[in-house]
């Protein structure tokens, strides 16, 4: 299953075999905080199954989501690199499943592989551009705008439709810094002019979803 991490990119089964050998596979149920910002950083998660969220959380419980990632994600390894805290907060959204490595583990990872460093360095570009898009599109975009970026970007095709995975009203509100009732009725909007409907809590967008409400 490594050999679809993108993180070791470029290594032999062999190696893979090595390195799967020096992690622990864990299950977490949906909604479970893996990682809380502020905490000592000794362990490297890669996520294999399920979905999670990072974010920043304030004492009064109110959350800004910096990002929704799948199968193949890295998480904690900038505090690992850095020797800090760690910087935000990860729950799963749904059960996951993910191979844990320690700091010791990873770092030596890291020496005997150079392409694992050449693969980090390009995913964390990657990361940096993605968050540079979420507070750009913060700063730029009203609500509508915002909740409009987090449909187009969660739908994918299956069978001929544009549909997302799971979202909830409350999930959607903590992407775009909103209040659910907004999202509530903007969805609701988008649903009555014929837009979007839903199947459980996924939307299939029928149409290009107007620019301005």
């Amino acid at each position: 299953m490594l050999d679809q991490v993108p993180l070791f990119e470029g290594l032999s089964l062999d190696e893979l075999s090595v390195i799967e050998r020096h992690a622990v596979r864990k299950s977490y149920r949906k909604n479970t905080v893996i990682i809380e910002r502020g905490d000592e950083a000794n362990t490297l998660f890669v996520l294999l199954e399920g979905r999670v969220k990072t974010y920043i959380a304030d004492e009064s419980g109110k959350e800004i989501v910096l990002n929704e990632l799948g199968p193949g994600a890295q998480l904690g390894e900038l505090a690992l690199l850095a020797d800090i805290p760690r910087t935000a907060s990860v729950m799963t959204v749904d059960r996951s499943v993910f191979l844990v490595l320690t700091k010791r583990s990873f770092l030596q990872c890291l020496a005997d592989h150079p392409n694992i460093a050449l693969n980090l360095i390009r995913l964390l570009v990657q990361r940096t551009q993605v968050l540079t898009e979420s507070v750009s599109n913060l700063a730029l975009h009203d609500v509508y705008g915002r909740v409009i970026k987090v449909l187009n970007d969660s739908a994918k095709e299956e069978k001929g439709e544009l549909i997302t995975h799971s979202l909830t009203h409350q999930q959607i509100a903590d992407r775009v810094g909103s209040s659910r009732e907004m999202v509530s009725k903007i969805l609701k909007d988008l649903k009555t002019g014929g837009y979007l409907t839903n199947t459980g809590k996924r939307f299939i967008v029928q149409r290009k979803l107007p620019a301005k409400w």
